[in-house]
């Protein structure tokens, strides 16, 4: 079966009502027949049948052997570091989900240390990992200036460098309908489903798909221990938005190749950043592993302020000026002062999150009426 038609296929009716929808276990506990001796289930925290399916479904539409559901994408990320020993480094994508930046910094305190690297070059990529190289954490396409790492030819030649480093990639901006990270060589896929996976900007939830029964009990363990697991009713509204995950991936691809193209006709504005469009840096990498090209678009001012892009993000009607992306409705964002706030100032600049950048995250709406409101948008600076 092709995926659209397996995704579909593989949430399955309840067997005991015969309900074509997932049913919500609301419950926290479980009745035993005597201690220890139950149908897989004892604690909500532990596990959920709710939770299961949802768990289930992303371990096939990433092709993995099973996944495990966080309470957010960040729950996830900490999740994976906690894999970690004191004095591990991980080498990192430098163009780093603000979040993950956060998180990375604070287990400074832990004895574990950072390496911020352009993964676009994937040969200075391999050259920065050592022997206390432990992970190498990649996000392709980047937030938010949508850079594409060489997923299988990092993940190969780190592992003939250093066979125990572990590859994690956040696939949360390409979906699994777009790449499948594990098919190309990595041994984690984080995604925060909040986004493209659950797409109505209405959950928080993470994920973690893993490629072998050793990752899994490990990570297994951290998420029973720690407990950050996702509540019942988000696992069930996860599953449903997934089911139309290929139709809105491709929609909003579309209507994000548009607006790039867009977007290049217009002399207020210095860069565009999309890997459909030919001159993208990483272009023929992102063609070669990617099925669409992704509905994120950012673009940079000539005019390199803060308060030109504020005047940007203000002016839109159709795109809504909010954190987050995926949704069905359009959003629009200013990186330097909300989702990258945190990050030093000379870090984000270096990473390429310039003063104007803004970042559009196409919806599924008519592209006229979204190229109208961007246009008067940009008429107003």
């Amino acid at each position: 079966m092709k995926e659209e038609t397996r995704l579909i296929q593989n949430i399955l009716s309840d067997p005991l009502t015969g309900a074509i929808s997932t049913p919500i276990y609301q419950t926290s506990t479980y009745v035993q027949k005597a201690p220890g001796i139950h149908k897989g289930f004892d604690y909500t925290r532990t596990n959920n049948p709710t939770r299961k399916i949802l768990e289930n479904l992303i371990t096939d539409l990433e092709y993995g052997h099973a996944s495990l559901a966080f309470s957010s994408g960040l729950a996830s990320v900490d999740a994976v570091l906690k894999l970690l020993k004191n004095g591990s480094e991980v080498v990192a994508v430098d163009d780093i989900y603000g979040g993950t930046f956060r998180i990375l910094n604070l287990y400074k305190k832990f004895g574990i240390h950072t390496k911020f690297v352009d993964t676009t070059d994937a040969e200075k990529t391999i050259s920065y990992i050592s022997d206390k190289t432990k992970l190498v954490w990649l996000e392709s396409p980047t937030n938010p200036t949508l850079k594409i790492s060489d997923i299988e030819y990092i993940s190969k030649e780190s592992k003939r460098k250093n066979p125990t480093i572990l590859i994690v990639v956040d696939n949360t901006f390409a979906s699994p309908a777009i790449q499948n990270p594990l098919k190309l060589g990595s041994d984690i896929v984080v995604h925060s489903a909040t986004k493209y996976l659950a797409g109505h900007s209405d959950v928080l939830a993470g994920l973690i798909t893993v490629k072998d029964i050793d990752l899994y009990e490990k990570l297994k363990y951290i998420q029973n221990a720690t407990g950050g697991v996702l509540s019942p009713i988000d696992c069930w509204l996860t599953i449903r938005g997934c089911q139309t995950l290929y139709l809105r991936i491709k929609k909003q691809s579309e209507n994000a190749f548009q607006i790039a193209s867009f977007l290049k006709k217009n002399n207020k504005i210095d860069k565009i950043y999309y890997p459909g469009l030919g001159h993208h840096k990483n272009h023929l990498i992102a063609g070669k592993q990617q099925r669409y090209f992704g509905g994120i678009v950012s673009f940079s001012l000539k005019k390199d302020t803060i308060e030109s892009a504020k005047k940007i993000v203000t002016s839109t009607n159709l795109f809504k000026l909010a954190e987050s992306l995926g949704g069905t409705k359009s959003l629009i964002c200013h990186p330097a002062t909300m989702t990258h706030k945190s990050t030093p100032l000379e870090v984000r600049i270096h990473a390429g999150i310039q003063n104007s950048l803004i970042r559009l995250s196409l919806g599924i709406e008519n592209v006229e009426d979204l190229i109208e409101d961007i246009d008067q948008a940009l008429k107003s600076l």
